[in-house]
């Protein structure tokens, strides 16, 4: 049986913010990242469609990077959610987060037809700053390794009408 997030914090933002290509519910062409907690640590389970290919048989890097960067704003609004005393569905809109840094490293060749799963490490660093460490997993294989540092979303990014 394959694992999933039942409750993902992307699933508690507002729809003025559920448009990322990464990680937004309401994008019809998007990926729809959903990341939750495991314990200490945070997930995202992804399984690759057949467009996602760099040659045959493998994920674009493209793909990982986006993984990786959308689960580490997704793990950096759980955290803070957290922080104030909030979970993922108890009602309370999450904080959102913009990636301020991304940093990638490709470890091994990501197979294709196999589920990934980002495993999250957070590390405030600032009030309105974290660092999240991750890992991606093709099955027990450590595919690739990155880090987001995330920061709160400034209020200029909101739309004024």
């Amino acid at each position: 049986m394959e694992e999933k997030v039942v409750k993902a914090i992307q699933d508690e933002y507002p729809d003025d913010f559920a448009s990322c290509y990464g990680c937004g519910r309401l994008n019809e062409d998007g990926h729809h990242f959903r990341t939750g907690w495991q314990g200490d640590h945070t997930v995202t389970i992804y399984s690759p469609e057949p467009k996602h290919m760099a040659i045959p048989g493998f994920v674009y890097g493209g793909l990982i990077a986006s993984f990786i960067d959308c689960h580490g704003t997704g793990s950096a609004a759980l955290a803070l959610h957290r922080k104030n005393g909030h979970e993922p569905g108890d009602g309370t809109e999450p904080p959102r987060f913009v990636t301020a840094s991304l940093h990638v490293d490709y470890l091994k060749p990501t197979p294709q037809d196999v589920p990934l799963k980002a495993v999250g490490t957070i590390h405030e660093i600032h009030p309105k700053k974290w660092k999240v460490e991750t890992e991606v997993y093709a099955d027990d294989t450590l595919c690739a390794r990155g880090e987001v540092v995330a920061a709160v979303m400034p209020s200029t990014f909101l739309k004024k009408d």
